[in-house]
């Protein structure tokens, strides 16, 4: 539970230290890309919380969702539709029930 949360801190401490600008044409799929990293990151201290974290799921769900994430906002730019606010609601919501279980289950405790 210790490493997520250092792991955390010390991507926090080089983000700040060494800022990147990100391209206007690429803040779409970096944004949604980014949120779906934050799910499966939340989702990954869920499963670590409830004793069913599995390093193999972690893994693969995390660089899928970035990429499924991704490939839905490069369709939508081709199409000329707004589909990154399906993953933004999508992925957003998603973060807010783990987190709200992640509360709950410190709260019980």
């Amino acid at each position: 539970m210790t490493l997520p949360i250092v792991g955390l801190l010390l991507g926090v401490i080089i983000g700040l230290t060494f800022p990147i600008n990100v391209p206007f044409e690429y803040a779409k799929f970096m944004s949604v890309a980014l949120l779906a990293s934050l799910d499966s990151v939340f989702g990954g201290l869920r499963a670590g919380i409830e004793e069913k974290f599995d390093n193999t799921v972690f893994i693969t769900g995390f660089f899928t969702n970035a990429l499924m994430a991704a490939g839905l906002v490069y369709i939508g730019e081709r199409l000329g539709i707004d589909l990154y606010y399906v993953a933004l609601l999508a992925f957003g919501l998603r973060i807010f029930q783990n987190l709200a279980i992640i509360r709950r289950y410190f709260l019980k405790k």
